[in-house]
């Protein structure tokens, strides 16, 4: 069997966490079996669906690296083929025509409530004979149409979850389509999934209980169906509905933000499944190596900032210089940033600025956040320059021992190790020399080190910076 499977999103607002998780799991399953991942937008919902969602969609796989073999394949171009299957199914007396107005059907619903039924659909129309169906039809009666239902327990294995069952008579007759030309849901989607050959849908639980409709579509036409796999819902911190309280914002908020798609990745693969071999940093390659759709577990999955923040850390800090760069010359989302990589620096000191930023960001725009001092003027208390209990008179000390030392040494001389080596004897207390030289270079109590810093500002810069120290004190 060639796997094929679909991510089939709804262009109806921005693709989120708990939707990109499906299309990762639907990726990395389709590439691990040699597979096809096809992109559908279910766009049948005319009022709701919007290019800019359409266009986010795509953006953001693209962006992640979901690369879909076919697609997008939109549904709002195949209406004719879900016509083909309305008329067949009225043809085979599958399904029918419903005339019942909205007040009608609120009417019995509420009486089976009060009676302490399961509110559905009492057949009411499928009592009708074909001239009184006709008949309404020539007066442009309203009508939706709905699929006949069995009164019967449905039972299939999902992939994940064993045998799962459903007793139908709870169900009713439930309508596919508003009518020949307007098909909803439960009838477009395994319309599709049949004539696109799809092997797998993989989606979330919440669409269990869509799954015995689409079953009974595919029994009506007398189709195979594909397996199921329901994943397991993203929940909150709290055990909670996942909220934008709890980070659940769009994929390209993230991305403006400065998070890297690697972390992104990685963090979804991890929500519902965990590599054989305990490790928690992957690449999109090693997901695809090392994932079994076996391994993914049907509890919930715990969404945690905390562990997203982090892992967006560990991939920054494997991330060459020259690609942060790139990123941002090219992304419009990093306009803003463009003026530190075209500030006076030159492209080396630019790409030695970026390794120290982002050994202490947690993101791509907090890389010149943390080194802000070699692009702004910046002030700071003389307190700050304090170490360890040393009055003010000995930091002082400690800022003229270090300048003549430092304006002894030539420019060319002016790098890490040997700044380190001649700096190392001035003192055996490393903080007497090195704390009160950080804060005049940076004006932070966290920083590089010293050593790293000087040769990016140079020799006159570091000298001017300290001579300011010891007015300060």
């Amino acid at each position: 069997m060639i796997v094929r499977v679909r991510f089939a999103p709804s262009p109806t607002g921005f693709l989120h966490l708990g939707s990109a998780r499906t299309a990762l799991f639907n990726f990395i399953f389709a590439k691990k079996n040699k597979g096809a991942f096809i992109l559908r937008i279910e766009d049948t919902d005319k009022e709701r669906s919007k290019k800019e969602f359409v266009d986010d969609i795509i953006e953001s796989l693209n962006w992640l690296g979901l690369k879909y073999d076919e697609g997008p394949i939109f549904q709002s171009e195949r209406i004719d083929l879900y016509r083909k299957v309305i008329e067949e199914l009225l043809d085979k007396g599958k399904a029918y025509r419903c005339f019942c107005t909205k007040e009608e059907l609120e009417l019995k619903r509420q009486e089976q409530i009060t009676r302490g039924q399961t509110p559905k659909y009492d057949g009411t129309c499928l009592k009708l004979t074909k001239e009184e169906v006709n008949e309404k039809l020539s007066k442009g009666t309203p009508y939706v149409i709905r699929l006949k239902v069995p009164q019967e327990t449905l039972v299939f294995k999902d992939y994940l979850r064993g045998e799962i069952k459903f007793d139908l008579r709870l169900l009713g007759d439930f309508v596919i389509a508003k009518n020949e030309n307007e098909p909803l849901f439960h009838l477009a989607t395994p319309v599709d999934d049949y004539y696109q050959g799809i092997t797998h849908v993989i989606r979330g639980a919440d669409h269990i209980s869509n799954t015995p409709k689409q079953l009974l579509v595919f029994k009506a036409m007398g189709w195979k169906p594909p397996i199921y796999a329901h994943l397991p819902l993203i929940l909150g911190e709290g055990g909670g509905k996942l909220s934008k309280r709890h980070g659940a914002k769009s994929i390209l908020e993230y991305k403006k933000e400065g998070f890297l798609p690697e972390a992104i990745v990685n963090f979804l693969s991890l929500l519902g499944w965990h590599p054989k071999r305990d490790r928690e940093v992957l690449t999109l390659n090693e997901i695809i190596e090392e994932f079994d759709l076996d391994d993914v577990e049907v509890r919930p999955a715990i969404f945690n900032i905390k562990k997203l923040l982090w892992l967006n850390k560990v991939h920054l800090r494997k991330k060459p210089a020259d690609e942060i760069i790139k990123i941002i010359r090219e992304d419009k989302d990093f306009e803003d940033l463009k003026i530190y990589i075209e500030d006076k620096y030159s492209i080396d000191k630019i790409y030695k600025i970026i390794e120290l930023g982002k050994e202490r960001a947690n993101n791509l725009r907090e890389i010149f956040k943390v080194v802000d001092f070699f692009f702004n003027e910046f002030d700071y208390n003389k307190e700050l320059l304090i170490w360890n209990g040393y009055t003010l008179d000995q930091i002082k000390e400690s800022l003229i021992k270090t300048r003549e030392t430092l304006k002894n040494i030539d420019e060319e001389n002016f790098k890490p190790e040997y700044l380190k080596n001649v700096l190392d004897s001035l003192s055996e207390d490393k903080g007497y020399i090195y704390w009160p030289l950080r804060v005049s270079l940076t004006g932070l109590e966290a920083s590089p080190p010293p050593i790293e810093i000087m040769p990016i500002i140079g020799k006159e810069k570091t000298l001017k910076l300290i001579d300011r120290a010891i007015e300060k004190l």
